[in-house]
């Protein structure tokens, strides 16, 4: 795995979970609240570094994605926009009284429109590896978390409790697209590292060319002809006048000579 591409992912998972210890020590802040109490203001000044500390994460986890990850401009834009989203969102909520002319942190339909935003976002990390199916059900089960979010308002709890799911939705996002490239059930291809390329071989081809030598090595030798059937050039020509060859000659060893006969 690339060492950037794993540092980015390691702090998205964190800064999720940073997000998770402020609605803890919130919850803790408002059970202790007391005026001019010093211990609660030593624990206000912890929920704040928590919070700004996990919104630095985020932010330099989703700088590192842009410089190490190659394509996947959806991804990135849609994850930058979820951090300003829930950067204007905190806001909101900690100053509830100046900006509540605007802002209602119980509304049900903010908390929609905050919910499907949010799993949108979520979604769109499918680009970074299409087509696998461990990493889809990975995403979708994510997204069930984040949508869960909306029901908050049902039960008459403020924005937090969305905000709260998201962060244990992404860090379980991040947690598993790092052990996923581990295990090399996806890929993420990143700046600079060199092409794979792939070797294919045409089978279909190799065996044509195999069949058509193996034609060539089994096709049958020209007969040859047989000795027997080549006769000696005497006997095709005795053959061809119709007398058997020797004949005349028979004729002059057995003939007296020309001599004799005359007396």
């Amino acid at each position: 795995m690339h060492k950037r591409l794993s540092l980015g992912l390691t702090l998205g998972f964190i800064g999720n979970l940073m997000f998770l210890a402020f609605t803890a020590v919130s919850y803790w802040y408002y059970r202790i609240f007391e005026p001019d109490n010093t211990f609660v203001r030593l624990v206000e000044i912890l929920a704040y570094a928590v919070l700004y500390g996990g919104f630095l994460m985020l932010a330099a986890a989703d700088i590192i994605l842009w410089i190490t990850v190659s394509m996947r401009t959806v991804v990135k834009s849609a994850f930058a926009g979820y951090i300003i989203m829930e950067a204007a969102i905190m806001y909101c909520e900690l100053n509830a009284f100046t900006v509540r002319n605007f802002y209602n942190s119980y509304s049900m339909g903010f908390a929609i429109i905050h919910s499907v935003l949010s799993a949108a976002v979520c979604f769109a990390f499918v680009y970074l590896d299409p087509y696998k199916t461990e990493f889809e059900v990975t995403v979708i089960i994510c997204i069930g978390l984040i949508l869960g979010g909306m029901f908050g308002s049902l039960m008459g709890m403020r924005i937090y409790f969305g905000i709260m799911l998201n962060a244990i939705a992404f860090a379980v996002l991040f947690f598993a697209i790092k052990r996923m490239i581990k295990k090399e059930i996806i890929e993420i291809d990143c700046i600079g590292d060199s092409a794979r390329v792939a070797e294919y071989r045409s089978v279909f081809f190799e065996e044509e060319v195999d069949d058509d030598e193996e034609d060539e090595d089994t096709a049958p030798e020209p007969e040859k002809a047989p000795e027997s059937a080549k006769a000696p050039e005497k006997e095709k020509t005795s053959a061809k006048s119709g007398k058997p060859a020797g004949r005349s000659e028979k004729k002059k060893s057995s003939g007296a000579p020309e001599s004799s006969r005359k007396k």
